[in-house]
């Protein structure tokens, strides 16, 4: 069983890895301890760590960045966390969505219940072994690749990048640092750490990898992740040692998840959770989490759908100038392409991304569609235990696919109308789009989406509300009312 579930714990979907019919050991591939060298002479480990080699061939040792967050640290937030520290999931949502996004102090313990890897059910004395049991499989996931694939446990890098080099160099002086602060560990927190080593161990001995595949992956992490986001203070200087923990990341994510692999903006979303939850297991948990849902996005189907419905919604919004996108073989809307992969991450002002990212990811106004749909599914049923009711036509459903997304970047084209109408042929298109880059108003674009989201429902439920509303005595039973009522 479990060791979550014999203390009581909810599984979290987090924990789900999926099963492969053969093992490392079934493709004659072995674990082997490794050397390193820092300030205290040579090391030998039995798992590999982060490691870089420069071109001066020096292996260095790569820490991990900070701790997370104690589990036990309770939310800041007015009646979203109870005494023993469960989180009531719609308030949490609905304060983040309200209140424009979260303040820097507080984003990092609320994104690991936003994005799934604490289970809003736990409570505070729980979480601390789910946290145990989430650094402990990910490093056992972690080495198993590191064990199949030893070459790739290093990062070559061009010498000529100093900062880089420099970087790495204070890892290694970090990495001994930790290692001389490791906190002395009772007698029952050793057994259950060996317990879960041992749980993880067969778990994933089930697990195979596609070695030309997962080559494949590591080869385009490896050329996109020395690139990511440099300009920002957490990969400046000594921080861009953090670039590696990121290709830890991705890369373990890609050997367990072949399914989706790795694809390129991949390195983007990851690291903005990096960066918020500063650790490298809360990262790949909070990650994997986020990916069960919009890891579509990143295949061509999945994209092609979501451009499908952006042009759907600007058709709504704003036919005239549907029309022109679509003319000029421009019907493809690719220029919104960065947009939507990304959550409009270079759009805005980075503070501003991040807030629009949770924002985004609270579903607020989605789950408010999916309470709309109810309503007229109610509203059907009471019709049909009517005997003097009169077969009507049903007017068309809002659209619950038309997320908040869609809505934002609508917002975006409708406020540039002008100068999109001006624009020709796809070239002048991602001209245009690459100059808003950091030139975005936040407040005032969720202000506009928010209006839009809420005309194009009324719409919606004009036609229907016309037929129906005459013969209602009720008028809070109003499908219309109680929309507006979602947004009081």
């Amino acid at each position: 069983m479990d060791t979550l579930q014999e203390n009581g714990l909810q599984h979290s979907p987090a924990l789900d890895i999926p099963g492969r019919e053969r093992t490392a050991k079934e493709h004659g591939v072995h674990g082997t301890p490794l050397n390193t060298k820092g300030k205290h002479g040579t090391t030998k480990i039995n798992s590999p760590v982060n490691n870089v080699t420069a071109e001066s061939g020096n292996q260095q040792i790569v820490s991990l960045v900070n701790a997370p967050a104690l589990p036990t640290t309770p939310l800041e937030l007015p009646g979203v966390m109870d005494a023993e520290g469960r989180v009531d999931e719609s308030r949490l949502r609905m304060h983040i969505f309200k209140n424009g996004g979260m303040s820097p102090s507080g984003r990092g313990q609320v994104w690991r219940f936003l994005f799934g890897m604490y289970p809003c059910s736990s409570t505070s004395l729980e979480r601390p072994l789910l946290q145990e049991q989430l650094n402990v499989r990910y490093h056992s996931m972690k080495r198993k690749w590191q064990q199949l694939f030893p070459a790739a446990v290093r990062l070559r890098i061009n010498g000529t990048d100093a900062e880089l080099v420099a970087a790495v160099r204070y890892f290694d002086v970090r990495q001994d640092r930790v290692q001389l602060q490791t906190p002395i560990q009772s007698d029952e927190v050793k057994e259950r750490l060996s317990f879960l080593e041992l749980q993880a161990q067969v778990l994933f001995e089930r697990v195979t990898f596609d070695l030309e595949e997962l080559q494949e992956a590591i080869r385009i992490i490896d050329k996109d992740v020395p690139r990511t986001d440099r300009d920002l203070p957490y990969y400046s200087g000594e921080g861009l040692g953090n670039l590696l923990v990121l290709r830890d990341i991705l890369i373990t994510y890609a050997a367990f998840h072949p399914e989706v692999s790795y694809a390129q903006g991949m390195n983007d979303l990851c690291s903005r959770f990096l960066e918020v939850l500063d650790s490298e297991v809360d990262t790949y948990w909070s990650f994997s989490y986020y990916m069960e849902k919009f890891s579509k996005d990143f295949r061509a189907d999945g994209l092609h759908r979501k451009i499908e419905l952006e042009a759907a919604l600007l058709k709504e919004l704003d036919p005239q100038l549907h029309t022109h996108l679509i003319t000029d073989s421009m019907e493809s809307f690719t220029f919104c392409h960065r947009w939507l992969l990304l959550g409009f991450q270079r759009e805005f002002e980075h503070c501003d991304a991040l807030r629009l990212f949770e924002i985004l990811s609270c579903d607020h106004l989605e789950l408010i569609s999916q309470q709309v749909d109810r309503a007229r599914y109610q509203e059907r049923i009471a019709r049909r235990q009517s005997i003097e009711d009169k077969p009507v036509s049903e007017a068309q459903a809002v659209n619950t696919e038309f997320t908040f997304e869609l809505f934002i970047c609508a917002t975006i084209l409708l406020d540039n109308r002008d100068a999109l109408l001006r624009c020709r042929n796809d070239v002048q298109l991602i001209q245009f789009t690459n100059s808003l880059q950091g030139t975005l108003d936040l407040n005032l674009t969720l202000k506009k989406a928010e209006e839009h989201f809420y005309n194009y429902c009324k719409r919606s439920a004009w036609d229907y509300m016309n037929g129906r509303c005459r013969t209602s005595k009720n008028k809070e039973g109003h499908f219309l009312f109680q929309l507006r009522s979602f947004f009081s």
